[in-house]
């Protein structure tokens, strides 16, 4: 055991309380990679994610951040599951017939990553051996093997592992679950709602996820560590110590609204997102999915949108999509140099938040049509985050005395730059209309005339995400919790 694999650290500079940090800064900025669920679910074989890992070199990825090659459900034998001595995991044979071993080296070789997938249940997903009761083996195992990352799902929890209280936020309405209301009323929740000043980390869904961090920080390598607990047991209030990034929503489907069967469009995922993005920083990453880029029938705006919001909101950048063949439009949004350096940025490890929920009143749920305006701090400037939900070209005005951080009101100049083409906009005077065509985002990045930061020292404002009620501001002024 080496000793100082992770520890926990509190720090002044997280808003998270505590974090999990790992040797050579591994987790302490959002994870780029590519994952082989969105797109080849079962269909995956060693050949599959050896050219990925050349393809990942070939088209530039790599040189961008993406350096996790990521195998998802369906890599074990599903007959045999363990060896019946050693209770080793045992990989399919037909899909990996030189084993995860060999196929690190070849990914290694590569200058990249290998990452793989468990989960905190009896079985996986799909069917496949889970890992609950096994951690130590199994953490041991995929160190042995030379694995970089681990995903771990939710799938197939025994009953005796039931939280006693119950916390889904697919179920969660806008608003603190009451008792005795039926499914689809405002504040529903799946069973009773916990008592007030409840420990979520001391709940069943805690307890599973911290036995696995707890074998992985064992091991002589040190392994990246999602969590994929969907949300629940509000994973958002206590993730930050027990993995590096934590899933805060069901599973993602290349859709803009909506879902699909037990699958979510980008809309309602963006729209619960709005309400938790205090709970990230550097070391601790709100996970809000692979990245559907490229997949489905989304827009070339949908696309665009998806993986502006995504990096704005410090989400790991998961490619979901295959890349040999990949359109060249497609491969442009996931290089997007400026999109993934404000992802990735080593100075402000803040998500960029909703400022103002545009066509709703502030703090509205709507899974249709959710926060629009965003802003966020990078090295380079302050940076505001516009989108379109709706189903037509539209107008939008950044008006910078409702943008926090940004001074002088209606009267003050800035210099706007776009993120998108890298071109700069010009020096505008209190604000600047945006044409968007329908499901779009505009991306800028604002910094005083003479090209200086405007807000330096921007922070998180005060108890955003934890306002009980909507505030409501009047128009051209900020809401009274700036």
């Amino acid at each position: 055991m080496r000793s100082l694999t992770a520890f926990l650290a509190t720090s002044a500079t997280l808003s998270v309380t505590t974090a999990l940090i790992s040797p050579d800064g591994v987790g302490r900025l959002p994870a780029m990679g590519w994952s082989s669920w969105n797109e080849y679910e079962d269909r995956i074989n060693e050949t599959v994610f050896i050219r990925v890992a050349e393809l990942l070199n070939e088209l530039g990825l790599k040189d961008r951040g993406y350096e996790y090659v990521n195998i998802d459900d369906t890599w074990s034998d599903k007959e045999n599951g363990r060896d019946e001595e050693t209770k080793v995991l045992i990989p399919d044979a037909v899909k990996f017939p030189r084993g995860i071993s060999h196929l690190a080296d070849k990914v290694h070789e590569l200058g990249l990553k290998l990452g793989i997938y468990s989960d905190a249940g009896s079985t996986t997903c799909g069917g496949y051996e889970g890992s609950l009761g096994y951690e130590e083996i199994d953490a041991a195992t995929f160190a042995k093997w030379g694995v970089d990352y681990l995903k771990y799902d939710n799938c197939d929890v025994p009953e005796e592992w039931n939280d006693e209280w119950r916390w889904w936020p697919e179920l969660w309405y806008g608003g603190p679950p009451r008792e005795n209301q039926s499914e689809g009323d405002p504040g529903y929740t799946s069973g009773l709602p916990a008592p007030d000043g409840y420990d979520w980390a001391t709940s069943n869904t805690s307890r599973r996820f911290l036995a696995m961090r707890d074998a992985l920080v064992k091991q002589d390598r040190t392994i990246q560590y999602s969590i994929c607990a969907w949300g629940h047991a509000h994973v958002d209030q206590w993730g930050g110590d027990t993995g590096h990034s934590w899933r805060m929503w069901g599973d993602i489907y290349p859709i803009w609204e909506g879902t699909y069967t037990w699958s979510w469009g980008l809309m309602p995922i963006l729209n619960h997102a709005a309400f938790f993005t205090s709970a990230g920083d550097f070391w601790a990453h709100n996970d809000y999915d692979m990245l559907e880029v490229g997949n489905g029938n989304l827009t070339l705006e949908e696309n665009r949108s998806h993986f502006a919001l995504w990096a704005a909101l410090k989400s790991p950048l998961i490619i979901g999509t295959p890349l040999e063949g990949i359109k060249p439009e497609i491969l442009d949004i996931l290089s997007n140099r400026e999109l993934i350096a404000f992802n990735q940025d080593t100075k402000y490890g803040i998500s960029a938040i909703p400022y103002k929920w545009g066509t709703n009143p502030d703090f509205t749920w709507n899974q249709t049509h959710p926060a629009e305006f965003y802003v966020g701090p990078s090295s380079k400037g302050l940076h505001v985050f516009v989108l379109n939900s709706f189903n037509k070209t539209v107008k939008k005005e950044v008006n910078f005395a409702e943008v926090p951080g940004l001074k002088g009101g209606r009267k003050q100049k800035y210099r706007v730059h776009d993120m998108w083409t890298g071109k700069e906009l010009g020096v505008h005077k209190g604000g600047i209309t945006l044409k968007l065509k329908a499901h779009d985002t505009a991306a800028l990045r604002i910094t005083e005339v003479n090209g200086r930061h405007p807000a330096p020292n921007f922070k998180t404002p005060r108890n955003w995400g934890q306002i009980p009620k909507p505030s409501v501001p009047k128009p051209g002024r900020k809401p009274s919790w700036w």
